[in-house]
């Protein structure tokens, strides 16, 4: 043998060595779905993974367990998912790293993964671990595709949830549904909402905004829905559909002789669809014809999320009770046993709903059990129903960084073993997903351990994981946020961090963007901003992961944001004293601040508006289309609506979030508008000229220009920049009165 043919040989017998198994076709296919999960998320070590059935620990409970040495790992779980989460605890505590849906950090396994020093296990201590708010259609990306869907549910099942609500295909259901009640299939797209509304309309607070839909956008929709659902069964996680508790398109009493139906009014500017009477033939006729239709598309379902009279409906002369009964006879006439899932919100559920309802075959999702302080009683509130303690820690999206994680330390694992307990699961329920990490892993947890966590010492553990090593540096900003972002309670009645005054439509007084945030920072800014410095000194060996790009960004937006707070009121005050020329100073710092603000922004995919767009247009068939599918996605992140929804109804900015193409488009746009109307107004001596912001608003997202759709920049360099521009508060030198030197004027 030559000397070639000898390397040629060798190399071939190495690869066949270190090749996994499951490289093959052949191999591959015989892969589990837990197998198949590893392989997607770790690549280069998911042959070095065994996954095995565990028999279900007492009570039927979930439970998974984890051993192995070096190279040869082995899990063991109640099913796929569930096995999934072994894999996770084993990733975070052992080989110190991470996987999550705001960066990951694998950088730290080594080649060969390392043994189990003692075997970790754990058995849930909840049968119900429930994902997504009814917003998260909307507020997430209605145009996500198949790539992004398939992420997320690995890294929901990485977390522990073993129930996902599935919204995506209710409107191809809606549409041949009614089309067997006397509508047109023209008629039925039209009242359909584009897919970024959506969500609201199968809440019943809207309808037709974004549409009509086509006929190849319905299509292309139940095929990803299909696919999620098949993905989720396959993994052995349960799909929650949307159930029918109602909604009918206009005029169907015209239609459909006998019927019943009772106007909604409105919803903050919107029509509401009107609701058909629960208690007649009517209703039991389109309820079997919509459960028949969704097992057609999508399977049988044994969970369906239902919220009857949601935010202000209106029942008219319909009994509640009565209406109770009907709405859940048709499910379980339907689907014998399913549970249905209510949403706890603000007055839901009504009292005469669990009063009516059989409760055992009942599941709220509880969303502000961390958010009031007067919340002490769920058994008595909810008249012992089953229900889940679940947290809504954004609203419309938002990118502010923080959780009430004290609340959740002190409340659930108290709260789940007092006598006579109904809590019986998780609800993750942030109105936009794939934001604050940290929350989600230690929020999915809690359904994992037998105590309260020690947020002390899991912050610590986490600030490991996250960045795959021990760093003092890394530790010291992680306990930084624990005690201000992370450290945030109930007390003051909110569960979600202030947004920003950047995307506030502009005026001296703003203290929020949206009509419904906290009108303040819930944690001291101060101590927050040391964070910042703390992430810039983690030693460069653990900077090299998506999971510390992401943190690092988000905490310099964040301090940047939060110095808005301080330098508005300076701007005011400048204003109102008729310094103009201090005004001017002052007006540049803060479009200087936002210029910063967007080149940070523009360094990472996940922060730009163009992909949002993008995404969006993709879904459309011809140019038309892609133009109205982006102006949907567009109009849910800024007047949300029409005028009446976007101003009389205070729905601007509802979702307003930090990504570049807003804050260096129509963000800015606004504020230099306004500070320049108000500079020439202090100039003319006169009152500012009023500005139709919703005509600027609307004009904007209809020609708002080129959208990057690709990161640009250092996240490191501009964070650094943050960091030293904030240190000396000098983008430019402003003068303050009373300073000795006016080229120097003390940080904001």
């Amino acid at each position: 043998m030559d000397r070639r043919t000898f390397v040629t040989a060798v190399a071939a017998l190495t690869a066949a060595a270190t090749t996994p198994a499951a490289a093959t076709p052949a191999a591959a296919a015989r892969l589990g779905p837990d197998a198949r999960a590893a392989r997607r998320l770790l690549p280069d070590h998911f042959g070095q993974i065994t996954f095995a059935a565990l028999p279900a620990a007492a009570g039927g409970a979930d439970a998974f367990r984890v051993s192995g040495s070096a190279g040869r790992i082995r899990v063991e779980g109640t099913g796929p998912a569930v096995r999934l989460t072994g894999l996770n605890r084993y990733l975070r505590q052992v080989a110190h790293a991470g996987i999550s849906w705001a960066g990951q950090q694998l950088g730290s396994l080594p080649r060969k993964l390392p043994a189990v020093p003692e075997p970790l296990g754990s058995t849930a201590n909840v049968p119900h671990r429930f994902a997504f708010n009814d917003t998260n259609d909307g507020y997430s990306g209605a145009y996500n595709g198949w790539d992004y869907w398939e992420r997320e549910i690995d890294v929901l099942a990485l977390h522990g949830y073993n129930e996902i609500l599935v919204y995506l295909g209710a409107d191809a259901v809606y549409h041949r549904l009614f089309q067997e009640f006397g509508y047109t299939d023209a008629e039925l797209r039209a009242w359909i909402p584009g897919p970024a509304h959506q969500p609201w309309w199968l809440l019943q607070n809207m309808s037709s905004f974004g549409g009509p839909v086509s006929p190849q956008l319905l299509d292309r929709r139940v095929a990803l829905a299909r696919k999620i659902v098949g993905r989720l069964r396959e993994l052995g996680m349960t799909p929650v559909f949307p159930g029918y508790f109602g909604t009918v398109p206009p005029g169907f009493a015209e239609r459909n002789a006998g019927a019943h139906t009772v106007p909604q009014g409105d919803w903050v500017g919107f029509a509401r669809p009107d609701w058909l009477d629960p208690r007649g033939e009517h209703f039991r006729r389109v309820a079997a014809a919509y459960y028949r239709i969704h097992a057609e598309l999508f399977g049988h379902g044994t969970m369906y999320k239902m919220d009857l009279l949601h935010e202000g409906g209106n029942p008219g002369d319909v009994p509640v009770a009565e209406a109770v009964r009907g709405v859940q006879g048709a499910l379980l006439t339907a689907r014998p046993g399913a549970v249905w899932v209510v949403l706890g919100w603000q007055s839901n559920p009504r009292k005469a709903l669990l009063e009516a309802a059989d409760r055992s075959k009942v599941l709220i999702v509880d969303g502000v059990c961390d958010r009031f302080p007067d919340i002490t009683d769920r058994e008595s509130d909810f008249l012992g129903t089953p229900y889940a303690f679940g947290s809504i820690w954004n609203f419309g999206g938002h990118t502010g960084i923080g959780a009430n994680t004290p609340d959740w330390a002190r409340l659930y694992h108290s709260w789940l073993t007092r006598n006579g307990s109904a809590l019986k699961g998780i609800a993750l329920m942030p109105e936009g997903a794939d934001n604050n990490p940290a929350a989600l892993a230690l929020f999915s947890e809690l359904a994992w351990t037998d105590t309260a966590p020690d947020l002390e010492e899991w912050f610590a553990a986490y600030a490991v994981s996250r960045y795959g090593g021990e760093d003092p540096k890394a530790a010291e900003a992680w306990d930084i946020l624990r005690r201000t972002a992370y450290g945030t309670t109930r007390a003051d009645s909110w569960s979600e961090p202030a947004d920003s005054l950047f995307a506030a439509r502009p005026s001296l007084s703003a203290t929020s963007a949206a009509s419904w945030s906290p009108d303040r920072i819930r944690y001291d800014a101060t101590v927050f901003a040391d964070a910042l410095g703390s992430l810039l000194a983690v030693a460069p060996a653990l900077r090299g992961s998506s999971a510390y790009a992401n943190d690092l960004l988000d905490v310099a937006r964040q301090c940047l944001s939060n110095k808005s707070r301080a330098l508005l009121p300076r701007i005011k005050a400048a204003y109102e004293a008729r310094d103009r020329d201090r005004f001017d100073a002052l007006a540049r710092v803060w479009l200087e601040r936002m210029d910063l603000l967007e080149r940070l922004l523009a360094t990472d995919r996940r922060h730009l508006l163009g992909r949002w767009a993008a995404d969006a247009r993709a879904w459309g068939a011809d140019a038309a289309e892609r133009e109205q599918l982006e102006y949907d996605a567009l109009s849910l992140l800024t007047v949300w609506g029409p005028r009446s929804g976007a101003d009389d109804g205070g729905l601007r900015d509802y979702a307003n979030r930090e990504w570049a193409g807003l804050v260096g488009g129509l963000y800015r746009l606004r504020w230099k508008m306004y500070f320049d109307e108000l500079s020439a107004a202090l100039a003319a001596d006169r009152e500012p000229k009023v500005v139709d912001w919703f005509a600027l608003e609307d004009g904007w997202l209809r020609d708002h220009g080129p959208l990057a759709t690709e990161p640009a920049g250092s996240t490191y360099a501009l964070a650094r920049r943050i960091r030293d521009t904030l240190a000396t508060g000098a983008t430019r030198p402003v003068p303050d009165p009373g300073t000795s030197n006016p080229g120097v004027r003390p940080g904001l």
